[in-house]
């Protein structure tokens, strides 16, 4: 599985695309298959405060709930509202339409501690 070049990437399987001082946050290909049909997804409301690790929101699948954590501390700036009635949006477009939230970062330097591509990729080799 190979996983978009330009993004960054946590160890809990969360992508950031960061664009100047903001993020845009969803989860990899990877979590999507782990987890199977995606069927809520809850994301912190516009204006919440968020920090770097920490659980943000959760996602509900047919096999399980798992958190979303933030990729970044900071501001979130909007969410996705498109995943209320369509859920499965992360299922079928994890790095596009299944994008999740929008993060105003409090410290864009942050990102610099996430995994780049290939680094994520050996991460996911280790757990299958």
């Amino acid at each position: 599985m190979t996983f978009p070049r330009e993004l960054r990437y946590t160890k809990d399987h969360e992508w950031a695309r960061v664009e100047g001082d903001v993020a845009t946050v969803g989860i990899t290909k990877f979590a999507v298959e782990q987890l199977g049909d995606i069927t809520l997804v809850e994301a912190p409301k516009v204006g919440a405060a968020v920090k770097m690790g920490a659980a943000m929101g959760t996602i509900e699948s047919v096999k399980t709930v798992s958190d979303l954590n933030a990729p970044c501390s900071g501001t979130v700036t909007a969410a996705n509202d498109a995943l209320v009635d369509a859920p499965q949006k992360v299922n079928d477009d994890p790095y596009g339409e299944g994008w999740i939230v929008r993060i105003k970062m409090s410290d864009a330097k942050e990102t610099a501690s996430l995994m780049d591509a290939d680094a994520y990729e050996k991460h996911t080799a280790t757990e299958h």
